[in-house]
């Protein structure tokens, strides 16, 4: 047995979560990204029984610059992933990295009780955790 401290994904994710409703224009979506940093927006849930969706920069790439579509003519849900895969916070950063794999994501929510409590990508499992060591 090993004597390694487990380093778990809470530690390591990163805590600001923006939402953005599956409605908005892509326009609008990558004002908020623009301006907040961010990588990937959550679109949030319509109703209790829905689940959580999520916008990366690489899908508005693929599904509205290169089909030169117009973004304000485009709402997040025709471009989004829905349903994503959820992370636990207390996850080992390990196993999260083996799911990235594969699953073939580069970032996840991490989800808590039915709520997203933040996002962790590959680069947070690598230089916050891996690096740390």
């Amino acid at each position: 047995m090993s004597d390694r401290a487990v380093t778990r994904v809470r530690e390591v994710m990163n805590a600001r979560v923006d939402v953005i409703d599956g409605m908005a224009a892509i326009s609008d979506a990558l004002r908020l990204m623009r301006d907040s940093g961010a990588q990937c927006l959550i679109v949030s849930k319509r109703h209790p029984d829905d689940e959580y969706g999520m916008l990366l920069i690489s899908d508005v790439a693929r599904r509205v610059l290169g089909e030169d579509r117009a973004p304000e003519r485009v709402n997040v849900y025709e471009v989004m992933a829905k349903p994503v895969v959820g992370v636990d916070p207390e996850m080992d950063i390990r196993y999260c990295a083996r799911l990235f794999t594969r699953f073939d994501l580069t970032r996840a929510p991490v989800i808590e009780q039915g709520e997203v409590i933040g996002i962790v990508s590959f680069s947070d499992l690598v230089l916050r955790g891996l690096c740390k060591f």
